[in-house]
């Protein structure tokens, strides 16, 4: 399943048919397998259909329950079936088919709003409950579909893309001036706003439910931070870590064709690799196989993965096909823009899009490996931890390795900031923190505000106060939240969803579920770093998996020769096109000068993303009205 759209007026005021059709028109790309409708006078629910499973083609979207008084749109796959099966028929639910959407509906039936307990997977979904009037919304715990909508009087509207919202003819279209602030100092703030005014996203774990006279968004699931696994030793984590992942492959692995694994090299996407293996050799994969696919960028030596590829490649006894990246001319992100009515996607997320369009010819599935750098990667934090709760024997494990791996010197200063130090009062912390800074001497990091025109500089500096954490994280817990609660996380993973689906491929991800979430955040920190060892628990598990050379790689490729391409020939842009055509939005100067410290390499920081989100920002202006008067291949609207 892969796209959802409606439009809901409260008053009962009728609407035209030709509305939720031009929504859906736009996002047939999302829709393969067909599209279909559902009208009753003064609500219109749409579904564009990806079969991604052999119980999904047992699904016709909307679906109607017994006497049609409910009706379900779904962009989603519930991952616990066979649990949430179980679970109903002891409701005495009569299931008549396999299809996850049903199982989802009848979860509402027995539970209402509650159901949302009992479902686990990917979802972004509505149901109209056609005698209450009510419409009940809900995003997955992770984030991972997407879900827009716009609430305006009586109306509310909703979808999969921004672009199905932006373009129906009764709305005031204009840029949000403020998220487009944030897009120019590459600095992202906001969780639930979007490039366009009015129209918000759904966070992550969120529900809404909507009628005539009561809208109420909330949380619906938040991890237990006070949970304790049932391990005793190192090797009882590593274990259940390790049995944690194999379930999670296990059960994403559902698919109609062979799945298609994203591989990079890294210890994440290879370990799904690894483990899918495992699985395929034990006949526990629930789909006809795999095809593993691989960038290759041998032409950058910084981007270059290929000797760690073959490696798994021979270590694994298959094959993994190698595909060139793709270097888009510049035109390639307007048009990007134009489809999607969003910012478009970096360069270095460009680069797979010749890799998705080959794994698309035989799958429909893809794994990746999103959520490894979220919740393995640890920090110095755990001696804060160690501290707080007087883990004696924790602090001296991390203190020995860091002393054998980074010097005497390097552990003292981890034990004094990241132990000492974090669990001092913000005020003082902020306090001390200026003293070294002015001790040191050292040239200040980029910071959008050096160019930034005063009156925009302003409005960066408010968003940032009330939207993001005002101190440091004092624990390794609250270091993972900020990933789970990341702005511009969030806004990554709905664009790579966004370029998955536009190539007929429905991304999954093994390490980003809940289940994962909530184990790492019940792992003492030290389990994930540990010394020079990132992602300690990982590596630990992975000895066998995978060879020697990627367990043991510290390496990380970097992508930014794909930023370069872009900005190689672009100095007129950032010399005098730029300023020409927005004076009010940088001082004068600026972005010049930020121009000759990128050419330079000087100044630290990363000068090209900075550059790169402030020429993004140019393609818009106050109104959008340059990106939406004739947008590609969109419809004409049908009168209001």
């Amino acid at each position: 399943m892969s796209g959802i759209a409606g439009i809901v007026n409260f008053d009962g005021a009728p609407l035209d048919p030709a509305l939720i059709e031009s929504m859906t028109e736009r996002m047939r790309y999302r829709g393969p397998d067909g599209i279909r409708h559902w009208r009753q006078d003064s609500v219109a629910l749409g579904h564009c259909m990806l079969q991604t499973t052999a119980e999904s083609r047992e699904e016709i979207l909307p679906l109607t329950n017994d006497d049609a008084s409910l009706v379900l749109v779904i962009d989603g796959r519930v991952d616990n079936w066979q649990e949430l099966r179980k679970r109903l028929l002891l409701q005495a639910a009569v299931l008549r088919s396999r299809a996850d959407a049903e199982l989802v509906l009848r979860a509402y039936e027995c539970w209402g709003r509650d159901c949302l307990q009992y479902i686990d997977g990917d979802f972004a979904l509505v149901i109209w409950d056609v005698k209450a009037r009510s419409a009940f919304c809900a995003r997955d715990r992770m984030g991972n579909k997407p879900f827009y909508y716009h609430q305006s009087g009586n109306t509310l509207v909703f979808a999969s893309d921004l672009a199905a919202i932006v373009l129906l003819p009764q709305l005031r279209r204009a840029i949000n001036q403020a998220m487009l602030v944030e897009c120019m100092a590459a600095s992202w703030c906001s969780r639930e706003e979007t490039l366009w005014q009015g129209i918000l996203r759904l966070p992550a774990a969120h529900a809404l439910t909507v009628s005539a006279d009561k809208t109420q968004r909330y949380c619906y699931w938040q991890p237990d931070l006070a949970m304790r696994l049932p391990c005793t030793t190192e090797q009882d984590y590593i274990e259940s870590y390790r049995s944690l992942l194999q379930d999670s492959i296990r059960r994403l692995s559902r698919s109609q064709r062979p799945l298609a694994i994203e591989v990079s090299g890294g210890l994440d996407s290879s370990a799904i690799l690894g483990l899918s293996v495992q699985l395929q050799q034990q006949q526990g994969l629930l789909g006809p196989g795999f095809t593993a696919w691989t960038m290759d960028c041998s032409m950058d030596a910084r981007a270059d993965e290929m000797a760690f590829i073959k490696a798994l490649a021979e270590f694994l006894q298959m094959q993994i096909h190698a595909v060139a990246p793709l270097f888009p001319a510049l035109d390639w992100f307007g048009q990007q823009v134009e489809q999607a009515l969003d910012f478009p996607p970096h360069p270095n997320f460009a680069l797979a899009e010749n890799l998705l369009a080959n794994a698309a010819a035989g799958s429909r599935v893809i794994f990746n490996g999103r959520g490894g750098d979220e919740w393995l990667s640890g920090s110095r934090l755990y001696y804060a931890d160690g501290l707080r709760a007087l883990d004696w024997p924790g602090l001296q494990q991390s203190w020995k390795a860091d002393v054998a791996d980074h010097g005497m010197r390097s552990a003292l200063y981890w034990l004094l900031r990241f132990g000492g130090f974090a669990l001092l009062p913000a005020a003082l912390q902020q306090i001390l923190r200026r003293a070294n800074a002015a001790l040191r001497k050292r040239q200040p990091p980029l910071d959008p505000t050096q160019w930034l025109a005063p009156a925009r500089a302003a409005v960066l500096a408010q968003r940032r106060q009330h939207l993001l954490p005002a101190a440091e994280p004092h624990s390794g817990q609250q270091e993972l939240l900020l990933n789970m609660q990341d702005p511009y996380g969030m806004w990554c993973l709905e664009t790579a969803e966004r370029m998955y689906s536009r190539h007929g491929l429905e991304a999954r991800s093994p390490l980003n579920t809940a289940a994962m979430a909530q184990f790492m955040l019940s792992v003492p920190e030290n389990l994930r770093l540990r010394g020079s060892t990132h992602k300690y628990i990982h590596v630990q598990a992975l000895r066998g998996v995978l060879p020697d050379s990627i367990v043991q790689r510290r390496s990380k490729a970097d992508f930014s020769m794909a930023f370069h391409r872009q900005l190689a020939g672009m100095q007129p842009v950032f010399s005098h096109e730029f300023v020409q055509k927005h004076p009010d939005w940088t001082q004068p100067g600026a972005v010049e000068k930020l121009y000759r410290t990128y050419q330079a390499g000087t100044g630290g920081g990363w000068p090209q993303y900075y550059l790169w989100n402030l020429y993004v920002s140019g393609l818009f202006d106050a109104t959008g009205s340059k990106i939406i008067d004739n947008p590609v291949g969109s419809p004409a609207v049908a009168p209001h």
